[in-house]
């Protein structure tokens, strides 16, 4: 706020530093700022908040985990702290230790709740938000030992049928250990079921281990003990886990006499531990005979904030009448699948890009994932979400998530208007003054026409993090653009014309002069690409200008700036496949390559099949993608280990594959794999539907052969559109009135 700076903390904040031998830290930020373009908000408050956090427990990770490397860690550490590893990342002066080479987990839940465990790729189960976790283990007689955590390779997978479930085998000279992790209702209350099937050839140990650590690191574990039936733990004195049945044998441990990993040969046991420093650990202990396997299931309840009185989905009610597909390629099929129930498991009211290091409200993510639920059919709980807009915006219009984003008034009426064009829904009443107001705040936020390089776009802003420090970028001034024409489109079907004219005219001028500020830097730079603001040469953050293309369409299909942009990014950008984002991500996106395979789609340039399968390739066996993937580890090395938008983009992908809108027309099938529809050998059809288009709702089948036949059916909202079949490999065909099946003829 300016009346700080009349203040004299500045004053006694520097004299404090030097006295004691620091560098001047507002002379250091002053400097640091001048590396951006000046802003009205530096950094974003909910920004350093978070990593105010994160490098909290971070720094707590620097004091625990290399002094006591003899622990058995999570896989993450495991791997991050060896040398022997290509994972291994130096400490040296690094003041902090965070997981940089495998954020990966999967989350599992029940829809609509708010709770969701997640496990990490060697069954680690980590039951509620930022805690402790569950592991299990198994022990020989004969000293053999089954940590998961320190094996190289395991099997894991996510199963798709009556509940969501993420299974882990493992084995080890003649130790097996296979790990289910689902969540059910229970008496109306989620329980996390973890069941255990351990078998030992010569007779041994199962072990449930509670660990004072998750994937981010340390979580602290001050108390636990045995109950009384000797069939659970109070953990801080509360029941917080359940065995099936009584325990065996029983350790416990703290900090100073180490991991409960070095006290299995203890011949008496401890009911409990108590650790002042907060890394308490126990072993449930469960005897294992030989050649005979033991089940044991783990209940844990879970807290949630789903009211007591609303009664939990099923996952078959939750995706009664969702867009299905149905192709011949397993790994693209088994995505789908698994991207939509992520979609559901993560919009339980908001919608969170993340279970865990995301698990937080942004416009941006909320725009893309809303998006895809209105792909996939998933119409209530799009507009469930939409609902939660109006209370996000502040007095003078503007939709907030966080400070210096100039790009969330956009994506809010862009996504309100989509909704109401493949709903057909008319506008909620109580959205409309919100839209109002919105359209007004990006009009008013607009520079003044100064004469220079950013003069009448949108301010510079922190945007999307992903861009590079603040400064005034495309990506949010072709929002801008979106946004107004979206609220102008609604102000005319609502009748309210004066807004709807000036609406529109102030998108037509911010595109105007977004076109004379590229034209300037196609001069500059030589070549008609899109750099990421009028102040950038061309680098990885000419990513955030491929929205003009995907989603919004504000520029054709072969426009040269759209597709010499792509040609830039594949040319310079890309590594094992994918775009590899080098600003703050430091890792292949694969949300962002589907971003430049939608371009590729548009213009009918068949590397979009490429990226998509690159893109299918870095998933991880569970079906996921983190934020950001580690260019070695092929772990994530950035942001959630499960990124919702990443799963919302392969939804939008495989979508605008099988049928899309360009301008008043729909183009079907023109992402397919040829070899797909050459498949003389096919005994089943190629399905996807009841697709939800701005025309009406369509369903596709597409009969492989020779000459492949596509057949649809439509329930048109009006008049029936244009409809063009443009397949990869075969000539386009414009289809007749009245027509709803095509034969296809080579090339």
């Amino acid at each position: 706020m300016p009346w700080m700076k009349w203040l004299p903390w500045r004053f006694f904040v520097r004299r404090f530093a030097t006295a004691h031998g620091f560098l001047d830290p507002l002379t250091l930020m002053a400097h640091l700022q001048r590396f951006a373009e000046p802003s009205e908000v530096s950094e974003p408050i909910e920004l350093l908040r978070a990593g105010a956090v994160f490098h909290a427990r971070a720094l707590i990770n620097s004091k625990v985990i290399q002094h006591n490397l003899d622990w058995i860690w999570p896989y993450w550490i495991q791997r991050q702290f060896d040398p022997r590893d290509n994972s291994f990342i130096p400490r040296a002066f690094s003041i902090t230790h965070c997981n940089l080479s495998h954020r990966n987990w999967t989350a599992v839940g029940l829809p609509d709740c708010e709770a969701l465990p997640v496990v990490d790729p060697r069954g680690m189960v980590t039951p509620y938000y930022d805690g402790w976790s569950i592991d299990a283990w198994v022990i020989g007689d004969g000293g053999e030992e089954l940590t998961p955590a320190s094996l190289t390779y395991c099997e894991q997978h996510q199963e798709l049928a009556d509940n969501l479930a993420v299974v882990t085998e493992s084995a080890r000279r003649g130790l097996k250990l296979r790990n289910h992790v689902a969540v059910t209702a229970q008496s109306g209350v989620p329980h996390c079921k973890i069941k255990l099937k351990a078998s030992c050839r010569d007779g041994g140990w199962l072990l449930v281990a509670l660990r004072p650590c998750n994937p981010e690191g340390v979580s602290f574990v001050h108390k636990v003990r045995l109950n009384d039936e000797g069939k659970g733990w109070l953990i801080e004195d509360k029941q917080a886990v359940s065995f099936s049945q009584p325990i065996d044998k029983h350790l416990a441990s703290n900090y100073r006499g180490g991991d409960i990993y070095l006290h299995l040969k203890d011949l008496t046991g401890r009911m409990q531990g108590e650790c002042d420093v907060g890394m308490a650990t126990a072993a449930a202990m469960f005897r294992l005979e030989r050649h005979k396997p033991l089940k044991l299931e783990v209940s844990i309840p879970l807290d949630s904030e789903t009211p007591k009185d609303t009664k939990a989905k099923s996952w078959e009610e939750s995706l009664t009448g969702h867009c299905a597909l149905k192709v011949p390629d397993r790994d693209f099929q088994f995505l789908y699948d698994s991207a939509i129930r992520t979609l559901v498991l993560h919009s339980p009211k908001d919608v969170y890009p993340g279970p865990y290091t995301y698990k937080r409200f942004w416009f941006r993510d909320a725009a893309f994932m809303i998006q895809s639920l209105l792909y996939a059919g998933l119409i209530d709980r799009a507009e469930r979400a939409l609902d939660q807009f109006p209370q996000r915006q502040k007095r003078d219009g503007f939709f907030h998530s966080q400070d210096g984003e100039w790009d969330s008034n956009g994506e809010a009426l862009w996504i309100f208007n989509l909704y109401c064009q493949l709903a057909n829904r008319p506008l909620k009443q109580f959205w409309c003054d919100p839209i109002l107001r919105g359209a007004r705040w990006i009009i008013n936020k607009r520079l003044p026409q100064d004469g220079s390089l950013c003069a009448g776009l949108l301010p510079a802003g922190f945007s999307a993090e992903h861009l590079g420090p603040n400064d005034c970028y495309y990506w949010d001034d072709f929002w801008g653009v979106a946004g107004l024409h979206a609220a102008a489109e609604i102000c005319t079907k609502e009748g309210i014309d004066d807004s709807a004219h000036r609406f529109n005219t102030a998108a037509n001028d911010l595109q105007r002069t977004i076109d004379e500020s590229l034209n300037g830097a196609q001069e500059r730079l030589g070549r008609t690409a899109m750099p990421a603001s009028p102040n950038r040469r061309l680098d990885a953050g000419a990513i955030g200008s491929v929205v003009a293309g995907y989603p919004l369409q504000l520029y054709s299909p072969d426009n040269p700036r759209l597709t010499d942009l792509a040609d830039f990014l594949i040319d310079n950008c890309f590594v094992s496949g994918g775009f590899f984002q080098d600003m703050i991500h430091s890792g292949i996106n694969a949300y962002l390559t589907l971003h430049i395979a939608q371009v590729l789609l548009r213009a009918g340039d068949r590397r979009c099949l490429e990226l998509m399968r690159n893109v299918a390739k870095l998933a991880s066996p569970t079906g996921q993608w983190p934020e950001a993937i580690h260019p070695h580890s092929l772990g994530g090395c950035m942001g959630d280990g499960q990124h919702a938008w990443a799963a919302a983009e392969w939804v939008a992908m495989q979508r605008n594959c099988f049928v899309r809108e360009e301008q008043d027309a729909l183009i079907l099938v023109s992402g397919l794999p040829p070899e797909w529809l050459k498949d003389t050998s096919a005994k089943e059809p190629i399905c996807f539907g009841p697709a939800p288009t701005r025309f009406g709702m369509i369903s596709l089948e597409i009969t492989p052969g020779i000459h492949p036949k596509v057949s649809w059916t439509a329930d048109w909202y009006g008049k029936p559109p244009a409809i063009a079949v443009n397949p990869i490999g075969f000539p386009p065909t414009l289809v007749g009135e009245g027509l709803e099946s095509v034969e296809l003829k080579p090339l």
